[in-house]
């Protein structure tokens, strides 16, 4: 799975006028379930993110989790992560799980943080979203289990 996580002020996600997810302080996360992933990847990514040390300690310094600071996540479903650039200008996403898939791992994702303590508020899969956000740093991390 791959993820794209902001540190956020606050964001929210908005289908067709209608807001359907807002927080405060805590994680903006992009999702994309890869072709191949199932529970363990994740299980293994949401574990990592809401133990992130991202966020500044009295210090200043970026020591605490969304666990942490008792912030919480805006999860929104974003299969363009899985975008294939090497051929020509156009990108290609043969590379994102089929629509059931991603949305199934999308949701299973999604579950996993309130299990492990994050508050979260979501996108809708497969929707034409709206997503503001202001980023606290800014902060951006990418991730891909693949990698982690």
């Amino acid at each position: 799975m791959r993820a794209l996580i902001q540190r956020v002020s606050e964001a929210s996600v908005t289908v067709e006028g209608k807001t359907i997810g807002e927080i405060g302080p805590g994680l903006l996360i992009l999702i994309c379930a890869m072709e191949g992933d199932n529970e363990a990847q994740a299980d293994q990514l949401a574990v990592k993110i809401s133990k992130l040390r991202i966020f500044k300690d009295a210090a200043g310094k970026m020591n605490r989790s969304v666990l942490d600071t008792g912030g919480s996540a805006l999860v929104v479903s974003q299969f363009t992560l899985a975008a294939d650039t090497r051929r020509g200008n156009r990108p290609g996403f043969s590379a994102a799980a089929a629509p059931a898939e991603g949305e199934r791992l999308y949701e299973y994702f999604a579950e996993q943080l309130p299990r492990l303590g994050v508050e979260i508020a979501k996108g809708q899969f497969g929707a034409d979203m709206k997503v503001r956000l202001l980023n606290d740093g800014p902060v951006t991390v990418w991730m891909d289990t693949e990698q982690v």
